[in-house]
């Protein structure tokens, strides 16, 4: 008896699931395989590590790396890490959120592709999800650390897709949760409320724009000055023109005239900012900018290149992870919207996968395929030898890219920033550390400084443990009264 084209097992959606797994297992392979070779940061995920650690531990989230006891609810308004602690239960390091962030990415190509299969067939399905699953947004941002806006991407997919098949409830519920994952995207759910008002639903619209819109305000002028220890939110500097960051040259000023510049002109100068808008669309072949799910994306787009932090235009980190749901959401729509198909459909799929592939050597992903990803520096054991010798619940000052190392058992903080809590019980120092790496993400001192500061460091009371491999641990000596005396200090 032949099969039937419909029984699941020719014409069936297993091997959507399977492309997922495929790339969950991609991703959590390149974000482990940075933090094995010691490659991840204390900006962002020795942070987020501490901030997970706090929820499991029953308290609100503090970092260390931000300041001492420094309230993280006061920098960002992210409670939905809060669902990461009962992983952190199970294991206790910085790999759980880098495999929950694996998760939640390979989970958000499932909507999508689902969308294009039924829509559009099951090769354009097949090509739209691999496009997406391996597009430089979301690649950018496996290699670079975890961070809060991975929630966003499945909650974006599922809403979008609901959105664009009229589905409007199901799109506001899968909208609604953003306002837990960050307080800017408040915003986008009122761009999602007002595509939802246009597609004819304007009661749900506007009770969806309205939530966007008070989440966004509650966050910024309540919730993030009641914890932020300035009493104000600390970003309103990259609006009113200063960086934001330390090393950061970020504008000429908060006056009037910059920020009509930085609204205006400002949007697509420097060529950075112009870079960035045409690699968004060029995997859609261009075509995403038909469909008016695309608005969805201006609230993002918007922030990012009126701020004054250059670090925010370009196409590194994780700052462009949010646009990829939008944009393919966007692509499949205009898709389906044309009535592409046959030999006008088949261009736009090779223009797109041509497009992705080319772009692909040029971020993380590619990095699988690299011999050099697959072979560990002996200094990496080293380290962990002495990191070894360091008791849990100690408090730690280190190198940048050793806090994530130490995150989940002690109290860290950078070596040398003046945020970091004094007089650590241990000092744990990478001398060969490239000047690369001590920019504003990376150590707070340079090369000559930080030698400076270890001499004072051994004048003040600590001594030397172990110096091998370029590391050098050091451990404060407890003083008694007598020596203290005998030194001539109260």
């Amino acid at each position: 008896m032949a099969a039937s084209p419909h029984n699941g097992r020719f014409d069936g959606t297993w091997w959507i699931w399977a492309m997922a797994g495929a790339l969950f297992v991609v991703y959590a392979a390149v974000s482990l395989r940075l933090h094995q070779r010691m490659m991840t940061s204390s900006y962002d995920l020795g942070i987020f590590d501490q901030v997970v650690r706090s929820y499991a531990e029953g308290h609100l989230p503090v970092s260390e790396v931000k300041g001492q006891d420094f309230p993280v609810l006061g920098d960002h308004f992210s409670p939905i890490l809060a669902l990461v602690a009962p992983f952190y239960w199970v294991w206790r390091g910085a790999e759980t959120l880098l495999v929950v962030q694996a998760a939640l990415l390979a989970v958000s190509v499932v909507p999508l592709t689902l969308w294009a299969r039924r829509t559009l067939g099951g090769p354009a399905g097949a090509v739209i999800g691999a496009c997406y699953g391996l597009s430089w947004g979301i690649a950018s941002a496996v290699g670079y650390d975890f961070h809060e806006v991975a929630f966003a991407v499945p909650l974006l997919a599922f809403s979008l897709t609901a959105l664009a098949n009229d589905r409007l409830s199901a799109a506001a519920y899968w909208a609604l949760p953003l306002l837990l994952v960050k307080e800017d995207l408040g915003l986008t759910v009122l761009a999602i409320g007002l595509v939802i008002a246009w597609r004819g639903d304007r009661r749900l619209g506007m009770f969806t724009v309205a939530a966007g819109l008070a989440a966004a305000a509650l966050a910024l002028f309540v919730v993030l000055p009641a914890f932020s220890p300035s009493g104000s939110f600390a970003y309103w500097s990259l609006v009113e023109g200063g960086s934001g960051a330390p090393g950061v040259d970020g504008g000429s000023g908060g006056s009037l005239l910059d920020l009509l510049h930085r609204g205006t002109i400002g949007l697509v100068t420097p060529q950075t900012k112009v870079t960035t808008f045409v690699l968004m669309l060029a995997p859609t072949m261009f075509l995403a900018m038909r469909s008016p799910l695309l608005w969805v994306a201006l609230p993002t787009l918007v922030w990012r290149f009126t701020s004054s932090n250059g670090l925010h235009w370009g196409t590194g980190f994780h700052y462009s992870l949010v646009l990829m749901p939008m944009v393919f959401a966007a692509f499949i729509d205009a898709l389906v919207r044309r009535g592409t198909s046959g030999r006008g459909l088949r261009r736009y799929l090779v223009g797109s996968a041509a497009i992705t592939l080319m772009i692909l050597p040029n971020f993380s992903l590619f990095q699988l395929v690299q011999p050099d990803t697959w072979r560990t520096d002996p200094r990496v054991a080293v380290a962990h030898r002495l990191m070894d010798k360091i008791p849990d619940g100690a408090t730690v000052q280190t190198s940048d890219h050793l806090v994530p190392q130490l995150s989940n058992r002690t109290s860290v903080s950078l070596y040398g920033s003046n945020d970091s809590r004094p007089d650590p019980q241990w000092i744990m120092v990478d001398v060969w550390a490239p000047d690369s790496s001590r920019g504003w993400l990376g150590a707070p001192l340079s090369h000559e400084a930080e030698q400076q500061h270890l001499m004072e460091s051994n004048r003040a009371g600590y001594a030397l443990v172990a110096q091998e491999g370029g590391f050098v641990l050091m451990h404060r000596q407890e003083v008694t009264p007598q020596q203290r005396s005998r030194s001539g200090h109260a």
